[in-house]
């Protein structure tokens, strides 16, 4: 008489701080309904005597934001240790190459991560192009009603031209959102060809024509040497007049100085959540720019939205022991580049 699989060994490591943040004690008792939670308290380092007790016994472990590296040395201090499941997006700060050359398998919840930040993006390509930025600031300094499409007579998404630039999984989520909507979406991506642009319901242009053509242009590119200054100040000079910028990205991929420079022209607008430096000085052009509107990086899982990415590897972990494969599994080739 055979006799069923004992459940996983599972085991958490992040601060007990985000632990806190992404798993609720509804979602602690989810997981340990199918698998073995060895600790509802996380592992914060690998060094500690009870640290190494857990992880001698972990088949799963899964990460958080704040991590620290899983090198050679945590693994040799967890030889059952098989799968690393993260619940954020990039792994490239605590999965190292001993976690591939060992065959373990890592998952991790970025395509949940990437909802927020395409529902955010939605949210201000549409406001963009009924010209809120604009509108409201004249309305709180004038104090008086003001006229909309006297004051800007192309204002309305209908017929827009929104423009893509990445077709990562943010990227994507966002011409997916897009398609309920009257307006033209054109993608530029080297990696991208006709037929998969046809597929995901848009058309693929160069980088030059989008940035030329487009109302609003939202980067969605990765951050890789390769992209650094990818919006060069020959890009930001060919956008027209009245384009709306947004980068929810990395700041790094931006020329911000050519951008700030043409912003003080008046006639381009931007909604930054990214900036170089993450916290830019006191003194940044940015912050009195009238056409600029910040935001301090919440297009990205906050608040309610985390406790998707911590059901996301709940999930997976259920997975696990039902031995079913994983839905997220990242393969090892794209370590340097998963955001």
């Amino acid at each position: 008489m055979s006799h069923p699989a004992p459940l996983p060994n599972v085991a958490l490591a992040m601060p007990a701080a985000t632990a806190n943040r992404l798993f609720t004690a509804r979602l602690l008792d989810a997981l340990a309904d199918g698998v073995n939670l060895l600790s509802r308290e996380p592992l914060e380092d690998f060094s500690s005597a009870a640290a190494l007790a857990v992880l001698a016994n972990t088949d799963i472990l899964i990460t958080g934001w704040g991590c620290q590296q899983i090198d050679a040395d945590v693994l040799d201090a967890a030889p059952r240790l098989r799968y690393i499941l993260h619940a954020a997006g990039t792994v490239k700060n605590h999965v190292t190459e001993a976690c591939w050359d060992r065959g373990i398998q890592v998952s991790t919840a970025a395509d949940a991560n990437a909802l927020p930040v395409a529902e955010y993006t939605l949210a201000m390509i549409l406001l963009a192009n009924k010209n809120i930025l604009q509108l409201g600031q004249l309305v709180h300094s004038r104090h008086s009603p003001v006229s909309p499409e006297a004051e800007f007579p192309s204002m309305g998404n209908y017929r827009k031209r929104v423009g893509i630039i990445g077709a990562s999984k943010i990227g994507r989520h966002v011409i997916r959102l897009l398609r309920p909507f009257d307006v033209d979406v054109v993608v530029a991506d080297p990696f991208l060809d006709d037929a998969e642009a046809t597929v995901l319901g848009t058309a693929l242009v160069t980088l030059e024509e989008l940035a030329s053509t487009s109302d609003v242009v939202s980067l969605h590119a990765p951050s890789l040497p390769s992209t650094l200054n990818l919006i060069s100040k020959e890009i930001i000079a060919s956008f027209g007049p009245g384009t709306t910028f947004i980068n929810t990205a990395r700041g790094e991929l931006v020329d911000q100085d050519a951008l700030l420079d043409r912003l003080q022209q008046g006639d381009l607008y931007a909604v930054l959540d990214v900036t170089t430096p993450w916290e830019l000085p006191p003194d940044s052009g940015f912050y009195t720019n009238p056409n600029v509107l910040l935001t301090p990086h919440i297009a990205g899982s906050l608040g309610t939205e985390l406790e998707r990415l911590a059901a996301t590897v709940v999930a997976e972990a259920h997975r696990v022991a039902k031995g079913e494969p994983l839905r997220h599994a990242l393969p090892a080739e794209q370590l340097s580049i998963t955001a």
